[in-house]
């Protein structure tokens, strides 16, 4: 499954959604490669649709917390 179809699965209204694109992008950004395994950015939406469920609306810790579904800790500046 892609990750805009993720993305448009978890029926949040655009402005999350749009949050969401944000923090998907600072991810990929923060790992230093648009051409991640589709397994990765999979996690990485995943873990940023976790993310908004709960109520996170700022960009930067949804991509926090999608990167530490990898391990990985950043400021997702």
């Amino acid at each position: 499954m892609s990750v805009r179809a993720l993305f448009r699965e978890a029926a949040f209204d655009h402005d999350v959604t749009a949050l969401m694109g944000d923090a998907f992008e600072r991810a990929v950004k923060t790992l230093h490669d648009t051409g991640q395994p589709e397994a990765v950015q999979e996690i990485i939406a995943k873990r940023i649709i976790e993310s908004a469920r709960r109520g996170v609306r700022d960009p930067r810790q949804m991509c926090a917390d999608a990167l530490s579904a990898l391990g990985l800790h950043s400021q997702c500046d």
